[in-house]
């Protein structure tokens, strides 16, 4: 029996999402980087006294699965050594780190001498040293070219900061000011969650605030098996690619065999590629993030954000392949590889729950980050997140413009963009015809358009989903494909999807990301919903009749029903396209 009631549980559980929620607002008020305060590239969390997780707030996603991998290694380097005050750091990707641009912040939480909590926060950061502006490029083929390593360090003893390991930080970053602002709103996020959890035992003594914490970790874990448990048994195997390995190579093969068995979930990765000598490569905390998202998006009961998530879930990831990196393979833009997982484990959960999964969206967020120096000589980063789409749902179409599920992520307003880096956005909207054709239509994909005002800038791209298209579900097509676009004034050069190169002054970067997968047949699209989007631009008057079947008067967007039922009843005697998955 729980020894907690569940009203007491429940109001513990709100007040400790609401802390983390409020750790991410004090996070983001007070960060200094466009990437964080701009593009939500950061989370925050509260964990029990052994370092389990028991809240997150509405933040990234796929910072979930990274906490108890970063706590554990956490543990065994310091172990029972903290005291009031500590606060510790870290980024190695292999000491429970994700990739070298994310940096982890942890202080221990304690009341009357004896830790009772942790406070959280993970930030990525503008810029930590290494090859390239940024820290971050495809083309990277080891670690060690991507910036400063932070294995656990203690950031502050007692109260009172390493100065030395700030003064290490500051001379090997190419932006000091933003990144030291960034790591102090991180300790700032952490402040105000030390403060909620003595708010919490101030009020119900620390014996209730500790037996709620393990409780309410006990609470998700039934939850998430009782989910599972409702599942059809049975394994399903579903397999997609990315178009590089970073570095002008092959295409990468991402395989998952999803197993349903009573109440447990195993992903098992086997059949992946061998890790690649690009920086996609990700961590085994990483993977684990994206099979636990997953796993999330498919519920429907609504469940706290805490390690209990996780027990009922086996994720097996081969050492040294794509989805688990071993030493010195590269990881700084392991995000992409992220939502290929992402794609090819919702593509295996659609196999057991149709009614539930949507199609591929725009295959991830576009990273475009464009360094160099102002005129006055002093160096600035641009880093651009540009968040896309999402593909067609069994309900109802994709949302346009929208960041991809498996990230809450935002772009970078224009003005922010134009009134602090050297750049001019010249284009930035939805493309019309670019979501797949479906009952339930793709959603529509991004386009923007950057020139570089002044001198010249290192150039570095991670897109995707150009040759291999964002996949449509239950007879949905498929999604158009991304392009990238270097404006010069010899000519245009289209560029690889992934790509480190160098623009000048006057020279003009396009890029088009993918459009979300259809879902169901398009056919059986009710024809006002194209006359919608018709009407609204988002579909053509020629796509409206040859993907949909749908009849138009081009005047005045009228649909001709009789006309459309006929030219349906013709494209419905045709061979039907089978799905290639």
């Amino acid at each position: 029996m729980s020894p907690i009631d569940p009203i007491t549980r429940e109001i513990v559980q709100n007040a400790l999402a609401s802390a983390a929620d409020e750790m991410s607002t004090a996070l983001y008020r007070t960060a200094y980087s466009t990437i964080v305060r701009d593009c939500l590239d950061y989370s925050t969390s509260l964990c029990d006294a052994q370092g389990q997780m028991i809240a997150q707030g509405v933040t990234i996603p796929l910072h979930l699965g990274s906490v108890p991998f970063a706590m554990k290694t956490l543990f065994k380097k310091f172990g029972e050594a903290m005291a009031p005050g500590d606060v510790f750091i870290l980024n190695d990707p292999f000491e429970g780190g994700m990739h070298i641009p994310d940096i982890f912040i942890v202080r221990p939480i304690f009341w009357e001498g004896k830790r009772i909590a942790f406070a959280v926060s993970t930030a990525h950061h503008l810029d930590l040293g290494g090859r390239l502006p940024g820290s971050s490029a495809c083309d990277n083929t080891e670690i060690f070219q991507e910036g400063l390593r932070i294995p656990w360090l203690r950031l502050y003893r007692q109260g009172e900061p390493d100065e030395a390991i700030f003064a290490l930080i500051r001379a090997n970053v190419r932006v000091p000011q933003m990144t030291i602002g960034d790591i102090r709103a991180q300790l700032a996020a952490c402040h105000i969650g030390e403060r909620a959890i003595h708010d919490l035992v101030q009020r119900y003594g620390p014996e209730t605030f500790v037996a709620c914490a393990s409780d309410l970790i006990d609470y998700t874990e039934r939850l998430v098996r009782a989910e599972i448990a409702s599942w059809p048994d049975g394994s399903h195997t579903f397999v997609d690619y990315m178009d590089s390995d970073g570095v002008g190579g092959p295409p990468v093969r991402i395989q998952v065999m999803v197993t349903v068995a009573g109440d447990t979930l195993t992903a098992d990765f086997t059949g992946t590629d061998p890790q690649v000598r690009g920086a996609i490569n990700a961590t085994l905390s990483f993977t684990a993030a994206v099979v636990a998202l997953c796993v999330r998006c498919a519920m429907q009961e609504e469940i706290p954000n805490t390690a209990g998530m996780f027990r009922p879930l086996k994720v097996i990831a081969p050492e040294g392949s794509v989805v688990n990196v071993v030493m010195p393979g590269a990881s700084s833009m392991r995000g992409i590889t992220g939502f290929r997982m992402t794609d090819v484990m919702f593509g295996a959960l659609s196999k057991l729950l149709p009614d539930r999964i949507l199609a591929a969206g725009e295959g991830g967020n576009t990273l475009v980050v464009i360094g160099g120096q102002r005129a006055n000589r002093t160096p600035y980063v641009y880093y651009e997140l540009l968040s896309g789409t999402w593909g067609g749902r069994p309900d109802r179409d994709g949302n346009d413009g929208l960041c991809n599920p498996a990230n809450v992520a935002s772009n970078i307003p224009v003005e922010q963009a134009e009134g602090e880096y050297p750049v001019r956005v010249e284009r930035y909207g939805l493309v019309r015809d670019s979501g797949g054709a479906g009952r339930f239509r793709g959603g529509l994909c991004i386009e923007r358009e950057w020139t570089l005002l002044s001198g010249e800038a290192h150039l570095a791209i991670r897109s995707d989903r150009r040759d291999h298209l964002p996949y449509g579900l239950s007879g949905g097509g498929p999604g158009t494909g991304s392009i990238n676009v270097l404006q010069r004034p010899e000519g245009d050069e289209v560029l690889p999807t992934m790509i480190s190169t160098s623009m000048r002054a006057g020279e003009c970067l396009y890029h088009r990301q993918a459009g979300g997968g259809g879902f169901g047949d398009p056919l059986l699209r009710d024809p006002e919903a194209v006359a919608r989007d018709v009407k609204n631009d988002k579909v053509s008057l020629k796509a409206a009749r040859e993907q949909y079947g749908v009849v138009m008067d081009g005047a005045t967007f009228e649909v001709d029903e009789e006309g459309t039922r006929r030219l349906r009843q013709r494209m419905s005697r045709r061979e039907p396209t089978r799905e290639k998955r």
